[in-house]
């Protein structure tokens, strides 16, 4: 029988590596992931049911005489759980020779039970996934080791994906740009667009972490999740499934349409206008239509833009496919490649139009390796669809009209967190603390409201559409913020000064030293030539 563990030290990635190593030599990439992350879901949402059971035990005793048991647990947002589909149970029956159908019967029960998960979870994974009973047990045992503060701060069903994705290297992971944002960008972006009320949006909603971290931001300002509504999209059938099992179980109401399917070729959600856009759409996106395709759609040339979007690179058409979605007070935070603030042709063209419609209203450059599966610097963007003095979750804002607030964070790489990729292997992520990210808002609502906002070398600079127009177009903030040549500040006269005065200094004690070993033995040195 597997034991719970007493232990708490257990990193998420230390326990996904011993997973790793049950499974290995076994199954697919995509199996194996599956078959760790259907684990985890079981343990969530055991862990979850045992909870909320322990609270209506206390307050109507261990028989409670209601016929309708269920609604107890769903009021909540806990999902009911028979007996045979309770995490415990699992855990009780490890070692049983049908394990592995013990836990597809579970998954295939909650399902049942549960509308919210229809199509969500994999379902008779285990008994063809060709995996021992020891094997199963030991990934049962690892999985064990979760204790709830994993499920109570993480997205943890978005960052065991990305594990295997990372390091699984599974099939279009780098070339595609499938990344997991981490919870202190998406953070960030919440904290400076604000999403307390309204349709919140992501074209390209992954494995729903942005809706877990931004429904976090709603919960931490005492704000109402009823007055969120979450609408997104996902082109892959692993992930959309994910999606719907990670919000699932976390009791967010959710529309992503009713199937998986690309933003592009197929909008599921047309005609749609929304609050808030949040996305990490793909980075550098290739092919992502036909070479005739879309040049009839009404989000590119039909909005009034003058050329499509490059087949080639997909940033520009993700930025006017957000601005299509976006209503008359609609703002979008988004990331994208560094790249898209410099490109050149089409895209130049492109951000010419873009800058005309004077929707941009704040450009970010993130310090690099804060992905886990790409080092690079990635840039955040905001686009505001009004930028004049009014009043916005109380604050009053100036007139913006013709501006853009440049940020530069690259210097910002002093935090880190370390992760387990492999055997013996680690490596250190970027992250921004709390007081990082509460200084870029403060920053950033300074500027909006004119109160106290002032220009800082080497971090922000607030710029003019004339002064852009002055850069060729260019959104590279550091075209706009002073950097500081520190060389050029060193008095190279007084430092040679003070380096000879050391030195003289450092000789005249060896000398003292020499003096008083030589009295010491009598005339004989003692290794001083």
């Amino acid at each position: 029988m597997a034991k719970k563990t007493k232990e708490n030290s257990f990193s998420l990635e230390n326990v996904l590596w011993n997973c790793r190593v049950a499974l290995r030599g076994i199954g697919s990439t995509e199996k194996n992931r599956d078959a760790v992350i259907s684990l985890v879901f079981l343990k969530f949402a055991g862990d979850k049911f045992e909870t909320r059971r322990a609270e209506i035990i206390e307050d109507f005793g261990d028989n409670f005489p209601f016929i309708d048991k269920v609604s107890f647990y769903t009021a909540k947002s806990v999902f009911y759980l028979e007996e045979t589909a309770r995490w415990s149970y699992v855990v009780e029956n490890a070692s049983a020779n049908n394990i592995a159908v013990i836990i597809d019967n579970a998954m295939a029960t909650i399902e049942k039970d549960n509308d919210a998960l229809k199509g969500a979870l994999p379902l008779n994974l285990f008994s063809t996934l060709g995996a021992e009973k020891s094997r199963i047990k030991n990934l049962i045992d690892n999985v064990n080791k979760l204790d709830g503060k994993f499920f109570r701060e993480e997205d943890l069903i978005g960052r065991v994906y990305e594990y295997f994705l990372q390091t699984y290297a599974a099939s279009g992971t780098k070339e595609d740009g499938e990344f997991y944002t981490p919870a202190c960008i998406v953070k960030l972006i919440a904290e400076l667009i604000e999403p307390y009320s309204g349709v919140v949006y992501d074209p390209c909603c992954g494995s729903g972490g942005m809706f877990v971290q931004s429904l976090k931001f709603v919960d931490s300002h005492k704000g109402d999740r009823l007055n969120i509504s979450i609408v997104g999209q996902e082109s892959k059938p692993d992930t959309w499934r994910l999606c719907k099992m990670n919000l699932a179980i976390r009791g967010i109401a959710h529309n992503l349409g009713d199937t998986y399917a690309s933003t592009f070729t197929n909008d599921l959600h047309k005609n749609k206008k929304v609050d808030y856009v949040m996305a990490n759409p793909p980075f550098n996106l290739k092919d992502w239509r036909g070479a005739d395709e879309l040049t009839d759609d009404p989000r590119f040339i039909r909005a009034g833009f003058s050329v499509m979007p490059p087949v080639a690179n997909a940033n520009y058409a993700w930025i006017l496919h957000i601005l299509s979605k976006l209503n008359s007070k609609g703002v979008a935070g988004f990331l994208l490649a560094n790249g898209a603030l410099n490109a050149d042709d089409v895209e130049y063209t492109l951000r010419k139009e873009i800058l005309a419609r004077d929707v941009v209203e704040v450009i970010i450059v993130l310090p690099r390796d804060m992905f886990y599966t790409t080092d690079i610097s990635v840039t955040l963007w905001i686009l505001r669809m009004n930028k004049k003095a009014g009043v916005v979750n109380g604050r009053k804002l100036r007139d913006r009209t013709d501006e853009i607030l440049f940020m530069d964070l690259r210097r910002w790489d002093v935090n880190s967190e370390e992760i387990i990729i492999d055997k013996g292997k680690k490596k250190k992520k970027i992250v921004l603390i709390d007081e990082q990210i509460e200084r870029v808002k403060k920053i950033y609502n300074a500027w909006q409201s004119g109160n106290d906002y002032f220009d800082v070398p080497e971090l922000c600079k607030a710029a003019t559409l004339a002064e852009i127009r002055d850069k060729d177009f260019s959104l590279a903030p550091s075209k706009y913020i002073e950097f500081i040549d520190h060389d050029l500040k060193i008095d190279y006269p007084a430092e040679m000064s003070r380096i000879q005065n050391e030195m003289r200094e450092i000789l005249a004690a060896e000398k003292n030293s020499q003096a008083i070993l030589t009295d010491a033995f009598g005339g004989i040195g003692y290794g001083i030539d």
